[in-house]
């Protein structure tokens, strides 16, 4: 009686295991590159995987790299008709990181973007155009708001992957990238030494909500 009790136990935790570990296996792999498989929805950047890497021309001796942090985003998704999607972001300019103390404080005075003024920029996207060859390709056009400016900016964005992810969430990811004339915002500190061109590279993973 005794070895039939355990050889049942036995059946039952195999089932188990094997149905979690069934369950992982299908989780890992209910991604997609599809972008017309993506769930519709509405989608929030996760702040600790998503940044705006800048990179601007430093008087021709190298190409300083900082980094904007802390961006929060709101995206409404709707692979079926993804010119309907929408797209907001905003960039608390307090929180760049130029991996340089005195550099950050010179950043946020008004020889720059002058974050007591401006403290934050914004971004909100007017149209959304899909690459008719690539559709993980995407402009996504929209009013960028710097230092008190507000000028058209056009993102040249990539899907990455969506479905599953760590700690029960379904999340999507895009890359991005952009270039900016920092003069066109009001920002002609040190110009031209430092370069005037401003290239920003954009990652982000969205969590639905």
């Amino acid at each position: 009686m005794l070895n039939r009790r355990l050889l049942a136990h036995a059946a039952v935790a195999g089932i188990l295991t094997l149905s979690l570990v069934g369950g992982v296996v299908t989780a890992q792999t209910a991604t997609t590159r599809v972008p017309a498989e993506v769930q519709a929805g509405t989608y929030k950047l996760d702040p600790g995987h998503g940044k705006i890497t800048w990179q601007v021309n430093h008087l021709g001796f190298s190409t300083y790299v900082g980094q904007f942090i802390n961006v929060s985003a709101d995206l409404t998704l709707d692979p079926a008709n993804p010119s309907a999607s929408t797209l907001t972001a905003t960039v608390p300019l307090t929180d760049v990181a130029p991996n340089d103390d005195g550099l950050k404080r010179h950043l946020q005075t008004p020889d720059f973007f002058d974050t007591a003024q401006f403290p934050i920029a914004t971004f909100v996207a007017t149209s959304i155009v899909v690459d008719e060859d690539d559709a993980t390709e995407a402009e996504v056009t929209g009013n960028l708001t710097l230092h008190g400016v507000t000028r058209p900016v056009t993102l040249e964005v990539e899907f990455n992957q969506a479905g599953p992810s760590m700690g029960n969430t379904y999340k999507v990811g895009f890359d991005g990238k952009a270039t900016i004339r920092r003069s066109e915002f009001g920002m002609s500190y040190g110009l031209p030494a430092i370069g005037d061109e401003v290239e920003l590279h954009i990652e982000g993973e969205f969590v639905k909500q």
